[in-house]
């Protein structure tokens, strides 16, 4: 880790921007969350919110669930500015709800 003093010139701000190349924020979060696959507000607290539904739900109503999901997913993109991703949402929840139905029928 970089030991951060202040420049002998006083030049605060070109450290600042020193500092934050370093830390790269921004690619932290995009490698960390992704908005289809692990939106950053559904990962707060330690627990996945998809996790935590499928514990609530049971497997048979988090198959449900992801139906529900992934048709409204399917139904709402051409309204949506990225559809693109609102279809990737729906591949998503389909995947969960396979991953799902592959535990009941084995």
């Amino acid at each position: 880790m970089t030991k951060w003093t202040v420049p002998s010139t006083g030049d605060i701000f070109g450290m600042a921007e020193d500092f934050e190349k370093e830390m790269n924020v921004d690619n932290f979060i995009d490698e960390c969350f992704d908005p289809v696959t692990k939106p950053l507000h559904y990962n707060t607290g330690g627990v996945e919110c998809i996790d935590y539904i499928k514990q609530v739900l049971g497997t048979e109503g988090f198959i449900a669930y992801c139906h529900g999901n992934m048709i409204k997913y399917q139904h709402r993109h051409r309204y949506k500015n990225n559809p693109v991703e609102d279809m990737d949402k729906a591949n998503w929840y389909m995947q969960k709800m396979r991953e799902a139905m592959k535990e009941i029928h084995k």
